[in-house]
């Protein structure tokens, strides 16, 4: 099994990655080492991830590190993180990649 970034999930991640960097570097680097470490375990157990309790009926789940969820899909052989979201932010439902 492979985690891989839609193009709207790679974005998403990578401007979480430069707000923190711009304020704190050291912060960013904390961030994406414990991202990867997440990420990576799903390659193993990819249904470790919670269901999406705003969308109960998608077939998305997430994984947290705080304060961002990751919302990803498993298909076939592959994890798909579909977006990033901060913990307080409330949107529609993640897209299909």
């Amino acid at each position: 099994m492979k985690v891989r970034f839609t193009p709207s999930g790679d974005r998403q991640f990578f401007q979480v990655i430069a707000y923190i960097l711009a304020d704190r570097p050291s912060a960013a680097r904390r961030f994406h080492a414990q991202a990867t470490k997440v990420l990576t375990r799903l390659e193993r157990f990819p249904a470790s991830g919670r269901r999406i309790p705003e969308f109960p009926g998608l077939p998305f789940r997430e994984v947290i590190v705080r304060p961002y969820r990751f919302f990803y899909r498993v298909e076939k052989d592959t994890v798909w993180v579909v977006g990033v979201w901060h913990g307080a932010q409330l949107r529609g439902a993640p897209e299909r990649p």
